[in-house]
């Protein structure tokens, strides 16, 4: 039974007309293992491909037709496992989870239950008030993929697809230890980050290959568990915050008017934001599980464990806190970067030997709002590792200003090129002679006699005068250079 630990903040309640109410979520997260062949056939597990193209005898469920494991999937699960600090065991059993969908050949999904190769493990959050937050997760289990039935292709028929039948996944359930949206998009986009690095799933939520069904219920703080309702099968991160919300608030609604909560399965709908009811809520006896008669149960030895816990990659939290060790950077920052691996890569190889907070502000700057608006990652925008570190070098040595910097790297975007170069083709040299900036702040000053009144009564207006300089000078001058020069004339 699940005992609760958590405390929720008050700031995370859901104001009511009658009083607080306190969100209980708990996700179901299925992720489908990075692997060439399905769980128990050696069909391409391939996304794509024309309808039953990916289709073994093993998948269409011919008579007579025996599973047979797919090792690399179990090693998979169980790096995932070791990923999520969890309980690794050594002996579980597949399971005949029994229920009738026409893209369901066998009648039945090989699944696990009462014994699941991975038990209790945890997810650390970093929320953006600074908070961590622990999340925890209750088990992960491997299950065989259902096909997919296509509504829209006839107007009176369904077509199946069985590319998808027996793909292998791994359902990953959460305790219900999250307490709002956000909560609930940070474990997700958490969760898809350390798979991404493990390479166990590659987390296209898009293509389908990870998705959650979000069970929500609300209460009153401090009151028992509410009713729950699972949303299924929702397909984005963003949609996951969007079906909690509505769902939240539509529970409350229902009990404020003195309603009750009927347990069911729910979808969501992109379009309208809201969720609508799909059938009551099955319970696991409704399943029939048993135990699969034709796979023996799984068994393998702690030393094979260990090896695959010597092959892990370094995962986010231990990423995040050796940036913050090595490269000063703050928890936000880190944070930020770690959760894309490929950003986090492309980041140390800007800041090895380098400023490190420099580096930080142009990848998560600049960088970053170019990739956002390609709709790319980093490491695709254009501009390479070694070209952002020469646009450093070109500040740090005081070639160029932050603000010619902007204007070299918007060349790079559209050009390429090599920084210093650029720079000495175009003329772009930062002014650091003090006789030109002087004559500079000489004709500004001359120019502009009321300015100067004005300005001896209201220091803050020497920017202005800082603005007229780089104007004059193209932009060229060194700004601490004309600031000292304008603080002597001006007597400030």
């Amino acid at each position: 039974m699940y005992e609760e630990a958590r405390e929720t903040d008050p700031k995370k309640y859901i104001a009511g007309a009658a009083g607080d109410w306190e969100l209980v979520v708990g996700l179901e997260v299925h992720a489908q293992i990075s692997s060439k062949s399905k769980l128990f056939s050696g069909a391409s597990a391939e996304y794509g491909g024309e309808p039953n193209d990916h289709v073994s005898i093993v998948d269409a469920a011919m008579p007579g037709m025996l599973p047979v494991i797919n090792e690399f999937c179990v090693r998979q699960a169980v790096k995932t496992g070791l990923g999520l600090k969890a309980q690794i065991n050594l002996r579980s059993v597949f399971d005949r989870k029994n229920y009738f969908y026409p893209d369901l050949p066998q009648g039945y999904q090989i699944s696990q239950f009462k014994d699941p190769i991975v038990g209790p493990g945890t997810v650390l959050l970093d929320m953006k008030d600074g908070a961590r937050v622990e999340i925890g997760i209750e088990r992960l289990h491997m299950e065989q993929d259902a096909g997919k039935s296509i509504h829209d292709q006839h107007p009176s028929k369904t077509y199946v697809d069985l590319n998808r039948s027996g793909v292998a996944l791994m359902e990953i359930v959460s305790l219900p230890d999250i307490r709002s949206s956000e909560e609930a998009r940070a474990y997700v986009t958490k969760l898809r980050s350390i798979l991404r690095y493990l390479g166990t799933c590659d987390g296209n939520m898009e293509e389908g290959s990870m998705r959650a069904d979000v069970n929500v219920s609300v209460r009153r703080p401090g009151d028992p568990f509410g009713t729950r309702c699972e949303i299924k099968n929702v397909n984005s991160i963003r949609y996951v915050g969007q079906a909690i919300e509505y769902e939240a608030r539509r529970q409350i609604d229902i009990l404020e008017e003195g309603g009750s909560i009927d347990q069911e399965t729910r979808l969501f709908d992109p379009k309208s934001g809201k969720t609508r009811a799909m059938r009551s809520k099955e319970e696991a006896h409704d399943y029939r599980y048993f135990p699969d008669p034709d796979l023996l149960p799984l068994e393998f030895t702690r030393e094979w464990v260990d090896e695959i816990a010597a092959e892990l990659p370094e995962l986010p939290d231990e990423k995040r806190a050796r940036l913050m060790s090595d490269y000063g950077l703050s928890a936000y920052d880190a944070g930020v970067l770690v959760a894309d691996q490929a950003s986090s890569a492309y980041f140390e190889k800007v800041a090895t030997g380098r400023n490190a907070k420099l580096a930080v502000n142009w990848v998560m700057g600049d960088l970053s709002a170019s990739a956002n608006e390609k709709n790319v990652g980093l490491d695709q925008v254009g501009i390479s590792p070694d070209q952002l570190g020469g646009l450093i070098d070109l500040i740090e040595d005081k070639t160029i200003s932050g603000k010619i910097a902007k204007d070299v790297f918007e060349i790079l975007l559209a050009e390429g090129g090599d920084p210093r170069t650029i720079v000495e083709d175009k003329g772009l040299k930062q002014v650091t002679d003090t006789g030109a900036i002087e004559a500079a702040v000489d004709e500004v000053i001359a120019a502009n006699p009321d300015k100067v009144a004005e300005v001896r009564e209201k220091p803050r207006m020497a920017g202005w005068f800082v603005g007229q300089v780089m104007k004059a000078t193209g932009g060229k001058a060194n700004p601490k250079a004309v600031n000292d020069i304008l603080k002597a004339k001006l007597g400030l």
